[in-house]
């Protein structure tokens, strides 16, 4: 059994390189062609609204180009157009959107065939735009805030990494869950290095009613996977941190997914979360935004 060479492709051609994002993280990626139209709808669902608009402004101004260069082929095949191919091409539009406004018509067997075609194309092409739209504005997108930098103190005693959670919308987001996980290179009983995934048991991975700000405290402890690590060996390891989020917005009934991810460089060391939540005379709760991300050194 031989193995080819992974900057190689299908007969010794060299494989392309692409650059893709994958979470935050950039990776070149060889030998592993993705194609447009064999992935479309992902790449509609994907796609900043901009991005998803021109393309389909794009594709609708070419379709119509087409079937008026068809119309163009035959021998006066709408009635009441200019010659040329302008009127052609408003009368490709018009047809396409099924709108019809009378003017223009086909008068020939060949302007009739055409036409059939585009309105079928048309009437196909307003059901596949229509269910990608819905999905994408139906799409659940939790607004869940996520502290700048986690934080490495002290609570209850023992050493503790902390992550600070808010809700944006304000709303009760109900069985709220989340989940931590260590991503590091470690070297494996054969002497090659692996990088492994490991998940850190949290003091509070459930919040029934989340509404306002969650942290979450993972003890660093004999049991925990970081025990006993520093900031030089979490940078050796190219250890990095990614937190999961998972609730039901009882608003909308949907279910909401939120991640992000951290390198060890993102970790503030002997800090505590400065405090933004208070309550006022009057018995009212106040919660200050502005100083969500924001952490002090610990009292030595």
């Amino acid at each position: 059994m031989t193995t080819s060479d992974p900057g190689r492709g299908n007969g010794d051609r060299p494989a392309r390189v692409r650059r893709v994002k994958i979470g935050d993280r950039e990776v070149l990626t060889h030998g592993v062609e993705r194609r447009l139209w064999g992935d479309l709808y992902h790449y509609c669902m994907i796609a900043p609204w901009w991005a998803f608009f021109l393309g389909f402004a794009a594709t609708f101004l070419s379709i119509n180009t087409l079937f008026a260069f068809f119309y163009w082929l035959g021998d006066a095949p709408v009635a009441n157009a200019k010659p040329g191919f302008e009127d052609l091409f408003y009368f490709s539009i018009e047809t396409l959107a099924t709108v019809g406004y009378g003017d223009m018509h086909p008068q020939t067997r060949y302007g009739h065939m055409v036409a059939t075609f585009e309105i079928f194309t048309g009437m196909s092409i307003i059901a596949v735009m229509t269910g990608i739209v819905f999905s994408r504005f139906a799409r659940p997108r939790a607004r869940v805030i996520f502290a700048n930098a986690p934080i490495i103190g002290s609570y209850d005693g023992q050493p503790t990494l902390m992550l600070r959670m808010a809700n944006h919308r304000y709303n009760m987001i109900a069985g709220a869950t989340a989940k931590l996980w260590v991503t590091r290179v470690e070297e494996t009983r054969e002497g090659r290095p692996m990088r492994r995934v490991r998940e850190l048991k949290l003091e509070r991975a459930e919040n029934p009613m989340f509404a306002l700000s969650w942290t979450i405290f993972h003890v660093l402890d004999a049991a925990s996977p970081l025990s006993g690590l520093d900031a030089e060996a979490l940078a050796r390891s190219e250890a990095s941190l990614v937190v999961t989020f998972n609730g039901i917005d009882e608003s909308s009934g949907q279910s909401l997914n939120a991640r992000r991810g951290y390198t060890h460089d993102d970790l503030r060391w002997g800090h505590q979360y400065v405090d933004i939540l208070n309550v006022s005379d009057d018995g009212r709760t106040h919660i200050d935004y502005t100083k969500f991300h924001d952490s002090r050194p610990e009292a030595s």
